[in-house]
């Protein structure tokens, strides 16, 4: 882009060219305009604000991989943003090794699918924690096998079906795992001088860090090019905010289990005494019979109740609810 002249500038400008200090066919001389090249080998598809749109979408996607794959993984996971790009897909199977990890995913209902690259250190640290390890990658890669495989397969599709609710805003998306590929050469779904978009997500699974690639070519995103700009994003997300938002997260919050427990009492007594305890043995508590119970909700005092049997069972009822501040 050119120079932008201030007012100031623009006025002494025009003075010097009444004044004949600057020749006008001077200025329209051309001979030093820039000529950009331009590659029709490798057409530029994808804008920046398609790019920026594509990085805002996988990092939404990135807090949900944070937030689901320690329920699997019993692990700290950390996943960020790296960076995103074009190149035709030729460029992208160059540069893996052998063995990859290549999950090969129909994106519908757009036509066309998509290749969820993880690095193999990443996978073999989710083997290792799946199968009890302390998830610590190999010291050299091999191949995997059928048993890694159906790990790595069943990991994969927990991060495939985590892909609908970022994409919401854009499409309604059912993605489907058609395979996965440990060999680059039979991953070649899309032809070679297909113009793709690279989001890289960088992982890491408690010591462990690498790479996840998400490869979205042209041809499959080509139907929804027009909705990958933040404005249509924003806009879209603003529409789909449910009047009733409030009370569903309500009703959500009702549904998550909390542990209720009564106290009926404590003592202290002395590590011999805890360890002859026999049966039938008297511990003496420090409240009465008739006294109220403290209900506790988490760690939270929350209800006073007195203790009693409801169905052959032992139970508490209710006597008052304690404030907060109480």
């Amino acid at each position: 882009m050119g120079e932008v002249l201030s007012q100031n500038e623009i006025d002494n400008l025009l003075a010097a060219l009444s004044s004949g200090e600057i020749d006008a066919e001077e200025m329209n001389d051309n001979s030093d305009k820039q000529v950009k090249n331009y590659d029709f080998k490798r057409p530029t598809k994808f804008s920046k604000e398609h790019l920026r749109t594509l990085e805002i979408i996988y990092e939404h996607y990135g807090r949900l991989l944070s937030t689901s794959l320690p329920i699997y993984l019993r692990k700290s996971i950390q996943i960020s943003v790296a960076s995103s790009e074009t190149v035709i897909f030729s460029e992208f199977t160059n540069a893996l090794s052998n063995p990859v990890i290549l999950s090969i995913v129909n994106f519908q209902p757009l036509g066309g699918t998509i290749i969820i690259e993880l690095a193999t250190q990443l996978g073999y640290a989710m083997i290792d924690r799946m199968l009890g390890g302390a998830g610590e990658p190999l010291d050299k890669s091999r191949d995997f096998t059928e048993i890694e495989m159906t790990i790595i397969e069943k990991m994969m599709i927990v991060c495939m079906q985590l892909m609908r609710e970022p994409w919401k805003n854009v499409v309604d998306l059912n993605p489907v795992m058609e395979r996965i590929e440990t060999n680059s050469q039979f991953a070649q779904v899309i032809a070679p001088n297909d113009m793709i978009a690279i989001v890289t997500l960088n992982m890491k699974i408690g010591d462990v860090e690498g790479f996840m690639n998400v490869c979205l070519p042209f041809f499959t995103l080509e139907s929804v090019m027009d909705k990958l700009n933040t404005k249509y994003w924003y806009a879209n997300m603003q529409e789909q905010k449910d009047e009733n938002f409030e009370e569903y997260i309500e009703a959500m919050l009702r549904r998550v289990d909390v542990p209720v427990k009564a106290v009926l009492g404590k003592t202290r007594i002395s590590v011999n005494d805890f360890v002859n305890l026999q049966l039938g043995d008297i511990i003496r508590l420090d409240t009465d019979v008739d006294q109220d119970m403290i209900v506790y909700v988490g760690n939270m005092k929350k209800f006073t109740a007195l203790p009693g049997t409801s169905k052959d069972k032992n139970a508490v009822r209710v006597t008052s609810v304690i404030r907060e501040g109480e």
